[in-house]
């Protein structure tokens, strides 16, 4: 692909808006981060707050230790957090440097503040809006769509800014994601000049592969990662699927470090990255042959997770390891159609898991997913693979990938609610 096709600034602009930092898991950071931009907006320490979230928020929000909290968990928890101690600036790292005295005074607010949560369904399956009282003033904050999209801030009855709320993420302010195909990004990971992923990519090896080696080195959730390198050996199948695992049992419990995510996860940030640098460190593939399998690995991820949308019952690690798939069939001399195939195969093993909020068992998904992947994989390489009719999967990739976002933005929506109410009354 010739840099001066649009399809390759489009590309790597994806690639930056996506591929960014963060810490801790992404929708408690998010409250975090309205709430942070609510007090900024009110000017003071607020004396009560209401926060009003979608089901998906409360899913995702409910199970997970939010960092730089002394561990706590919970909608009110990460909303102290960005209200006493948050940077607004630093939008998802809003909370990533917290003094102990801060995470003292978080504990005080919780304890003498009212915070008050309710489930709202305004339409988007991603919506927060966090209001702040003092006295006779307040301040409000909405972000709707995707983690740090703020629609709404109003003050005292005054709007300060507005913009309409778009169900596809404010695409005229995005890259154009229905310029992604397999095949176009397979042509552009072949092709793209490295220097100009180079930045982005040498920040996702970092930060995820820390976050790995710390969830093996430390106790945290399930301890997945750990667990299944000492059941299974130190196989590099093994390694691939066990470090992307305890990427995830680290950020689900607690830990401090930053992720690069993917599609506003930091799951599926670890799941599209950790497996590819693991086989390429394996397979001694060198510096650009790994830079061109996590462009492959993380668009593949994004072109699949855009059909389905930020949240949804769908676990979006199936995707993320489907993309892993293809970044590791690269690494293994795999070319155009061992990838496609291994991401249909994948996509056909998995593609039935869903999300039931963010909590120490994705780390188990995250495994599972890589597995697949890798096993779709080995199946076309023994001249095997599932066809066009085998249920979900269709005549091609595109479609294929059209099937799976479909079931996972319109077919999972009744399995998204029954899980919120499950979650919200047990």
């Amino acid at each position: 692909m010739e840099k001066k096709d649009k399809r390759y600034q489009t590309y790597l602009m994806i690639l930056k808006e996506e591929l960014i930092p963060a810490m801790g898991c992404t929708e408690p950071i998010a409250l975090a981060y309205g709430a942070a931009k609510a007090r900024e907006v009110l000017g003071c320490l607020p004396e009560r707050v209401l926060v009003q979230v979608s089901g998906s928020i409360i899913k995702n929000v409910k199970s997970v230790i939010v960092p730089n909290t002394g561990h706590l968990k919970g909608i009110p928890a990460a909303v102290a957090a960005g209200i006493v101690a948050g940077r607004p600036d630093k939008k998802l790292e809003v909370i990533a440097s917290v003094s102990e005295e801060k995470i003292g005074e978080m504990k005080e607010f919780l304890d003498q503040t009212k915070i008050q949560v309710e489930h709202i369904d305004y339409g988007p399956v991603f919506d927060l809006v966090i209001t702040v009282f003092h006295g006779d003033s307040y301040a409000k904050v909405r972000i709707a769509d995707f983690h740090t999209n703020i629609v709404l801030i109003e003050k005292n009855g005054e709007i300060l800014l507005e913009k309409e709320v778009d169900s596809a993420g404010n695409k005229e302010e995005r890259a154009d994601r229905s310029l992604l195909s397999m095949e176009g990004i397979w042509d552009f990971a072949t092709s793209v000049d490295v220097e100009d992923v180079r930045e982005v990519l040498e920040r996702q090896i970092r930060f995820n592969t820390a976050i790995s080696e710390e969830g093996l080195k430390g106790s945290y959730g399930a301890c997945m990662g750990r667990t299944i390198l000492n059941v299974y050996g130190d196989d590099i199948r093994i390694r691939a699927k066990a470090k992307a695992a305890a990427g995830s049992d680290a950020r689900m419990n607690g830990c401090e470090l930053p992720v690069v995510i993917n599609s506003g996860s930091g799951n599926q940030g670890i799941a599209a990255s950790v497996p590819v640098i693991e086989y390429a460190r394996e397979l001694d593939s060198g510096e650009e042959k790994l830079f061109r399998a996590l462009v492959l690995s993380n668009l593949s991820t994004i072109h699949q997770k855009t059909g389905i949308g930020t949240l949804s019952a769908f676990c979006g690690v199936v995707s993320a390891g489907a993309g892993a798939g293809a970044g590791i069939a690269y690494l293994r001399g795999g070319g155009y159609k061992e990838v496609i195939h291994t991401i249909v195969n994948g996509l056909a093993i998995v593609s039935g898991i869903f999300c039931d909020g963010a909590k120490a068992s994705c780390a188990a998904k995250i495994a599972a997913s890589v597995d697949a992947a890798i096993l779709g994989y080995e199946m076309y390489c023994q001249g095997q693979q599932f066809e066009g009719g085998d249920g979900i999967v269709m005549k091609d990739v595109e479609s294929t990938i059209r099937s799976v976002g479909y079931i996972g933005r319109e077919g999972m929506k009744d399995t998204n609610e029954k899980i919120i109410k499950m979650m919200i009354e047990g």
